[in-house]
């Protein structure tokens, strides 16, 4: 699942730079006003790749590891219906 994430997260990236390079380098030279819409659309990109690249997948088990609290994961295990080996 980390690899899947680093290559969508890579290639928003990407799809980002081009954007303000192809507004800026080629789309500008007929329309101004699309140029910037452009941008404004690579503006929103970094913040959308970021939170794609760190979300959790189903198959990251993060919430299942214990804490190192005994009286705590015993307390969380009862809420969860789960009894853990002492």
């Amino acid at each position: 699942m980390y690899a899947r994430r680093k290559h969508q997260y890579f290639a928003m990236m990407g799809v980002c730079i081009a954007l303000f390079v192809l507004a800026w380098g080629v789309v500008r030279l007929w329309s101004v006003p699309a140029a910037v819409a452009m941008c404004v659309v690579a503006m929103v990109i970094p913040p959308v790749a970021a939170i794609v690249a760190n979300r959790r997948g189903p198959d990251d088990r993060w919430w299942d590891d214990p804490s190192g609290d005994a009286k705590s994961d015993e307390w969380w295990d009862e809420i969860d219906g789960k009894k853990r080996p002492r």
